[in-house]
């Protein structure tokens, strides 16, 4: 079956999440294909995966990693696997159903309306983040204040992870010259869509934290994306940007 969306789910140890996960999007009225980036789960996701691709030919694929090397690797991977196969519209999305496989299509939608990058946002309007911790949101949303702050990108949810990307956006950013690989990566996609010129539009979404498995957040992460920011901003200063045509 053809389809010109793709949605690319990592995965380290979501054993518990992968099968619901993938049956949902594929029950969705639009026909997304999926890719699943195993980093070596030692808990057999991949094996669910591989078993799925009987009843999923042609719409379900998996690469598998050594180890785990890292969310912005395993994107940068996913990226360039869909431009080899000709999908128009890239998705990142987590397994754990923080995201809600539903708004695939409204983030597509703004896609094919317009924007060349659509975000899941949390914070659009007001905070829509269930099953957080106070600290957890509080970090999260000063810490898209504190990106608005650096890089003066007008993004709300700075650090969000649930995107559409439109072809020619991954086209034209130089991947292999994204260096970050924690929260950091989100942001830096972001700053370096919108430095080439690229339209980013922000979608409003309930952000609902996993209740299977185990949370990859760390203090690490965020002290990438803290010092990445800065780094970031400086670097910009001294590049220039193929302005989207």
């Amino acid at each position: 079956m053809l389809s010109d969306s793709l949605v690319l789910i990592p995965t380290y140890n979501e054993k518990e999440n992968i099968e619901k996960i993938i049956r949902k999007v594929f029950s969705l009225t639009h026909p997304f294909h999926i890719l699943i980036i195993d980093d070596g789960s030692p808990d057999g996701t991949a094996d669910i995966v591989k078993h799925l691709q009987g009843e999923f030919d042609g719409k379900l694929y998996i690469e598998e990693r050594k180890g785990k090397l890292g969310l912005g690797t395993a994107y940068i991977h996913g990226f360039k696997w869909a431009l080899r196969h000709n999908y128009e519209y890239i998705f990142e999305m987590d397994a754990d159903f923080s995201h809600n496989p539903d708004d695939l299509i409204r983030l597509r939608e703004a896609c094919v309306h317009g924007a060349d990058v659509a975000i899941g946002s949390r914070y659009i309007k007001g905070v829509n983040v269930v099953n957080w911790p106070m600290n957890r949101v509080l970090m999260s949303y000063f810490a898209s204040v504190y990106v608005r702050y650096v890089t003066g990108i007008p993004i709300q949810d700075a650090t969000a992870g649930f995107k559409c990307y439109r072809r020619k956006v991954l086209e034209t950013i130089e991947l292999d010259r994204i260096k970050f690989v924690g929260y950091a990566f989100q942001i830096e996609m972001k700053f370096t869509a919108i430095q080439h010129g690229f339209k980013v539009v922000e979608v409003p979404i309930i952000f609902t934290d996993r209740t299977e498995g185990t949370s990859k957040m760390s203090t690490k992460i965020f002290r990438e994306a803290f010092l990445g920011v800065i780094q970031m901003k400086v670097g910009s200063l001294f590049r220039k940007y193929k302005k989207a045509s």
